[in-house]
């Protein structure tokens, strides 16, 4: 198993160093430049979306009064340019606080996208899903290496860049999970989703090489986490 993960730990260098995404042909442009596509198409996120009856995301309707949009849910903005918004009515009583070294069972939909300028519009493009265990397993999934890799992954990596965290975890998102609380909860309970994390670029990967998680480079793109946290548990 530990040869297996090195080894793909080795060709997502490759792979994430030197591949571009095939629907991504925008020119490349300054980290500054790219910075503000990410703030300014998180807020247009937040203003075009909304939560359904389980807490998965959905396109904001102005005409359905059932529905608030995630804007007027008071997203919380951290100093890292990442946004989380808690869902009213879904968060665990009295909860677990969730540890930066946890084991967690994680169920989640998220999605990864480019924030570009097109004809001078703004906006998410080229959504790829990064996470669905609601629509695949319908379990959650447990101790996710974007949340926290194990040490002795690293330890056991042939490579300086993999012994880094940094090339297989998801700051943004490890920081701003930890302002929720973990249910405690089996794996096989129906899902009832606690909220959004919004991470930028500069939060996620950047445009550094990292883990090769799905196949494709995540050079320049955000991620939408929809999620609940079934279980925490101290490594």
């Amino acid at each position: 198993m530990k040869k297996t993960f090195l080894f793909l730990a080795l060709a997502s260098i490759a792979i994430t160093s030197c591949r571009k995404d095939d629907d991504q042909i925008v020119p490349e442009v300054s980290i500054e430049t790219q910075n503000n596509y990410d703030n300014e198409s998180a807020q247009k996120f937040l203003q075009t979306h909304a939560f359904d009856a389980k807490g998965n995301l959905k396109d904001y309707v102005a005409t359905d009064t059932t529905q608030v949009k995630l804007a007027s849910l008071s997203p919380i903005t951290l100093p890292s340019g990442v946004i989380y918004v808690v869902r009213p009515n879904a968060q665990p009583t009295p909860g677990k606080d969730i540890g930066s070294t946890d084991i967690l069972r994680l169920m989640t939909t998220t999605v990864t996208y480019v924030a570009t300028n097109t004809d001078n519009v703004v906006a998410y493009t080229s959504p790829y899903v990064f996470r669905n265990t609601i629509a695949g397993s319908g379990i959650p999934e447990v101790d996710p290496a974007y949340y926290n890799v194990k040490q002795s992954v690293l330890d056991n990596a042939t490579l300086d860049l993999a012994k880094q965290r940094s090339f297989y975890e998801i700051e943004g998102f490890k920081e701003a999970l930890q302002k929720f609380k973990a249910y405690d909860i089996p794996d096989e309970s129906n899902y009832n989703l606690q909220g959004v994390i919004i991470v930028p670029s500069r939060a996620a990967f950047a445009r550094d090489a990292h883990f090769n998680y799905s196949g494709i480079s995540f050079k320049d793109r955000s991620f939408v986490f929809n999620f609940q946290v079934y279980k925490t548990t101290p490594r």
